[in-house]
């Protein structure tokens, strides 16, 4: 199981944290120097409902600077996809892929149906 995180990202410590108080084995990989696969990305949109919105870190710098929410109107899902693969910081985070699933931010209860 990988975990991408940002060290400076409270969301992504309280993840890693709440995993290992699970007894959970993880790789946990900086996001901003490793950014997902395309095939990561791919699955996780699918786990979101394809909603590639959710993907994104929309109250990063780098989204608001770039004006990612506009570019988002008038774009494909693959050219959104090759958005986030090449810049890790438009990720939200963490980013949690399993062999079956992955998690897209985090929260307790939501990560808790994978982890009782």
């Amino acid at each position: 199981m990988k975990i991408y995180t940002l060290k400076t990202c409270d969301s992504c410590r309280k993840a890693t944290s709440w995993l290992r108080e699970k007894g959970q084995i993880f790789q946990e990989i900086p996001i901003r120097e490793v950014v997902p696969t395309g095939e990561e990305l791919r699955r996780a949109l699918a786990d979101v409902g394809g909603d590639v919105r959710k993907l994104f870190n929309t109250s990063g710098q780098d989204y608001r600077r770039l004006k990612v929410k506009d570019l988002l109107a008038g774009c494909s899902v693959q050219e959104a996809l090759e958005l986030l693969g090449a810049n890790g910081n438009l990720i939200k985070r963490p980013l949690l892929v399993a062999e079956n699933f992955t998690l897209v931010g985090f929260s307790a209860e939501g990560w808790g149906r994978h982890f009782p």
